[in-house]
């Protein structure tokens, strides 16, 4: 294997660098063949159901299935196949997620003015679908952190797809559904999932939302759906951004690097500094670490084509390129990295110092691993109790309340040209001035 050689890049060269990024973010929900083939799947399904749900898992994932549900015994029978260990620390992941996530409860509120009782009716969604990847490698850590904010928001109905390619249901997910009680299971993965989720079939009910991270063939449906349901977000690859001085420590900085770089070839890992001399220790650490790394050619990919290590005068520089790149993980190491953290204003998640190594929060830590990508945290949030519920405002006014706001009604119902609205309020007035009202 050749040498990893991750690029250098000082400020003056950081336009061409932030350009790949940009066209990596925006090229992962691809047009053209993706695009029509996710069309193609998502129409199939619309019209004909469980019939072409069950064509596409066998076209796809080589099992032909005479039911799509996978019952309560398969899943408590394979969850035992799981290792003691992890159910030890799946318990303990999942107890912390859900402590964490009970912050995020929200509670209706009212206020009252005279005659007047305003406010917001909180609800969970009734029913929600979660899709958990299943190609590649098994994801339990999705289970929970889909699973659990719902559950927290009161969500009566959750629907879990996972592909089972050949059939088999993988332990550790198995293992994450029992621990949460998770009854509607079923053995479907891909756009066919999706489509299932968002238009109903016999077997899977229409659901309200549907979660979770996939490929793009998957981030594509769930982008074509959304009107027809709502969806989390549109979840791209990998990203970290870490923030080092001259004092961090260059193995630390290294590892937290290839654990993103792992994940795919699209994946991004980047590190910021204004110490030469880091830097170069950096380097070297990287090609050590990923000698012995099982997935080390996937991470060399993403480290070459989406990796860098930018040099700045100072750290209020590399501050503001971070909030430019709004990175999915944001790592701070500094001597006292908490005083940089009013300064950070673009981060899915905020890792402070060097025990908080980004890991902690895709498994353990009890925040939500489902972040904003490309740039997006610009904008949006991680995924959270708040995305379960939905809101709706109350308005209740008495007879004199009502009396002393209807003019002002009336002024604005006129101006923007609506007769209609208007004629509300008067008829109430007029009903009043005769007596009847």
């Amino acid at each position: 294997m050749k040498k990893i050689k991750m690029r250098v890049i000082r400020e003056s060269q950081l336009k061409t660098f932030m350009k790949s990024l940009k066209e990596r973010a925006s090229g992962h929900v691809k047009k053209g063949t993706i695009r029509n083939t996710v069309e193609k799947i998502l129409f199939d399904v619309k019209k004909n159901g469980d019939k072409a749900v069950k064509k596409y898992t066998e076209k796809f994932d080589s099992i032909k299935l005479r039911k799509l549900s996978i019952d309560k015994k398969e899943i408590e029978t394979t969850s035992k196949k799981a290792g003691k260990d992890f159910l030890k620390a799946l318990e303990v992941s999942a107890q912390r997620i859900r402590a964490f996530h009970e912050y995020q409860r929200e509670k209706s509120w009212y206020f009252s003015e005279e005659g007047i009782l305003l406010g917001h009716i909180i609800r969970p969604l009734e029913r929600v679908g979660v899709y958990v990847p299943g190609g590649r490698a098994p994801y339990p850590s999705t289970v929970l952190m889909n699973v659990i904010p719902a559950q927290v928001a009161g969500v009566k109905e959750i629907a879990v797809c996972v592909p089972t390619p050949e059939g088999m249901l993988n332990p550790s997910v198995a293992a994450a559904l029992r621990l949460l009680r998770i009854r509607e299971v079923y053995r479907v993965g891909g756009v066919q999932a999706i489509a299932a989720m968002a238009y109903g079939t016999k077997t899977i009910k229409k659901t309200d939302k549907i979660v979770g991270p996939g490929n793009v063939y998957v981030a594509t449906a769930k982008k074509m759906v959304f009107g027809e349901v709502d969806i989390d977000m549109i979840a791209g690859p990998s990203e970290i951004l870490i923030i080092a001085d001259r004092d961090a420590n260059p193995s630390f900085i290294a590892a937290d690097l290839l654990s993103q770089a792992e994940h795919d070839e699209m994946a991004s890992s980047i590190l910021i500094t204004h110490s030469e001399p880091l830097a170069k220790k950096v380097r070297q650490e990287l090609e050590l670490q990923l000698k012995n790394l099982k997935r080390k050619h996937i991470a060399q990919k993403s480290i070459y084509k989406y990796g860098a290590i930018i040099l700045t005068k100072n750290l209020q520089s590399a501050i503001d390129i971070a909030n430019q790149i709004a990175p999915e993980h944001l790592e701070i190491m500094t001597r006292m990295p908490g005083r940089f953290l009013p300064n950070i204003k673009n981060a899915g998640a905020i890792f402070l110092g060097e025990w908080s190594p980004e890991p902690l929060g895709d498994y353990s830590a009890g925040p939500n691993h489902t972040l904003p990508t490309g740039g997006t945290a610009r904008f949006s949030s991680p995924l959270g109790v708040y995305d379960f519920i939905k809101r709706s405002s109350l308005i209740n006014f008495k007879r004199e309340s009502f009396i002393n706001l209807a003019k002002n009604v009336e002024i604005f119902a006129d101006t923007e040209g609506m007769e209609a609205h208007s004629k509300t309020v008067r008829i109430r007035m007029e009903s009043i001035s005769t007596g009847k009202g």
